[in-house]
C-alpha cells in the first residue's frame, strides 16, 4: 500500500464549515494523513482543535510562520509535505506564500487571492520555487463535469456556439443575513473578501466551470454586478455577457441573494451538432441532446463502461449509488496527493494559472460594471497594465 501524504493544514478552527469538508476530503481515500496545523491565531484554541483531530498539541501552532519553521526543520520523513489552506480569503496570498517560500506545496481554498496583482505575484513564486500549487475548485471534480469536458473535446458537441452558466444562492437574501455567520460576515466584509463579494466567492466557479467544461476561454466580458441587499459593502448578485474565444457567446449569473435556493449551479453548452446540460444538484446526471432524437441521461458509477476510463476512475461506488459534494472534494485531494507523491500532472484547470484567470475573471467584472457594463478584456496582463 502507498504510503500517505503528509498534511498540514492553516485555518478550520472551531465552526468552520468548510475546514471539515476539506478534512473529511483527504481522509477519505487514506491517501494523505493530517499531521500538523495552525486552527487558530490564539494558541490555545489550536491545540484544542488539533487535540479533537487526533494530533500532537506539539504540532499544533501559534500562527503558521511558527508551523513552516518548525516542520522545516523535521527530518524529510516526519515533516508535512504540504499545506492545505482553509482560511477566509484575505489570508489565502500570504499564508501560499509563506509555505511555497518556506519548501511546501500548497492547496487552497479559492479563490486563490484577493487581488489580481497577488495572484500574478503567487504564480512566478510557483514557477521560482518549483513546487506544486493546486486550487480547490470542487465542482471541476465530479465525475460527470469530466465527462462533459471529454466529449466537447472530442466534438461529440461539434463547434460550441453558445453556454449559459449560472449560480444562484439564498442564503445572504435579507439583511439578517450579513452577521448571521462567521461565514456570512467574512464574506461581506471587504476587509477579509476582497475587492468582490458574490462574484469572488461564487461567480469565481461559475466562470471556471465554464471555461473548464468548454476548453474555450473568455476573451471579454460586460457585466452588471449590484448590492440587493441594504447596507451592505460588497456586490451580492450580478450578471454578465461573455465573449469566447472561438467566436461563441455566452452568459453569466451569480447571485448570493435568490430567496428559497440552496447551491443551483448549472450549465448548458450548445454547439452545433448537440448540446449539454449538468445541474450541481443532481450531480450524478448529465443530458445530452441531438436534433431530432430522444434526450439521453448519462449517470455516473464506476461500472458505467460508456464513461471515459479517466471518469470511472473518479467514481467510488457502482451506477445507482449517489455520489456528491465530498467526493468531488474527495478527487481533488486525491488527485494533489498523487502528484505530491509521484509527480503526476494536475489537471490544468486546477492549476495556478486557473487562479490567476478567476482573479482576472473578477478585476474585469468590476470595471465593467462600473463603466456602465462596458466590455472589458480578460486578459490578466492587459488588465495589470491597465491599472499599472
Amino acid at each position: 500500500m502507498a504510503r500517505k501524504i503528509r498534511m498540514g493544514m492553516v485555518g478550520g478552527g472551531e465552526g468552520s464549515f468548510i475546514a471539515s469538508i476539506h478534512r473529511m476530503a483527504a481522509r477519505l481515500d487514506d491517501s494523505i494523513e493530517l499531521v500538523a496545523g495552525c486552527f487558530s491565531r490564539q494558541h490555545p484554541k489550536s491545540i484544542q482543535m488539533g487535540q479533537q483531530l487526533g494530533l500532537e498539541s506539539a504540532r499544533c501552532y501559534a500562527s503558521y510562520e511558527q508551523m513552516f519553521e518548525a516542520e522545516a526543520a523535521l527530518p524529510a520523513d516526519k515533516r508535512i509535505e504540504f499545506v492545505s489552506i482553509v482560511t477566509p480569503n484575505h489570508m489565502h496570498f500570504p499564508v501560499a506564500k509563506a509555505a511555497l517560500l518556506a519548501g511546501f506545496n500548497v492547496l487552497s481554498d479559492k479563490p486563490a487571492t484577493t487581488s489580481l496583482e497577488q495572484a500574478i505575484a503567487l504564480q512566478q513564486l510557483v514557477q521560482q520555487q518549483q513546487l506544486h500549487y493546486g486550487l480547490t475548485h470542487t465542482y471541476a471534480a465530479y465525475p460527470l463535469v469530466r465527462q462533459a469536458r471529454q466529449m466537447i473535446a472530442q466534438g461529440k458537441l461539434g463547434t460550441v456556439r453558445r453556454i449559459s452558466v449560472s449560480y444562484p444562492q439564498g442564503w445572504l437574501a435579507d439583511s439578517a443575513d450579513t452577521q448571521a455567520s462567521a461565514q456570512a460576515s467574512w464574506r461581506t466584509d471587504p476587509e477579509r473578501s476582497g475587492e468582490s463579494g458574490c462574484f469572488a466567492d461564487i461567480g469565481t466557479h461559475a466562470f471556471h466551470l465554464l471555461e473548464y467544461v468548454s476548453g474555450l476561454q473568455v476573451m471579454e466580458i460586460a457585466a452588471d454586478l449590484v448590492t440587493q441587499v441594504k447596507d451592505r459593502l460588497l456586490d451580492d448578485d450580478g450578471a454578465a455577457m461573455l465573449r469566447l474565444t472561438n467566436g461563441a457567446r455566452a452568459t453569466l449569473m451569480a447571485s448570493q441573494a435568490c430567496t428559497g435556493l440552496g447551491n443551483n449551479l448549472q450549465i448548458s453548452i450548445y454547439g452545433d451538432r448537440a448540446s449539454l446540460y449538468w445541474q450541481q444538484e443532481q450531480p450524478n446526471q448529465l443530458w445530452l441532446q441531438r436534433r431530432g432524437e430522444p434526450q439521453q441521461l448519462w449517470t455516473a458509477g464506476a461500472d458505467c463502461d460508456y464513461l471515459d476510463v479517466a471518469v470511472r476512475d473518479l467514481c467510488r461506488t457502482p451506477a445507482g449509488h449517489p455520489e456528491g459534494y465530498i467526493e468531488a472534494f474527495a478527487n481533488l485531494y486525491r488527485d494533489f496527493a498523487l502528484l505530491v507523491r509521484n509527480g503526476e500532472q494536475l489537471d490544468d484547470g486546477l492549476s495556478i494559472d486557473a487562479a490567476v484567470r478567476g482573479m482576472a475573471f473578477i478585476r474585469a467584472a468590476l470595471l465593467s460594471s462600473q463603466n456602465n457594463a462596458s466590455w472589458v478584456s480578460v486578459d490578466p496582463l492587459a488588465l495589470q497594465k491597465q491599472i499599472d
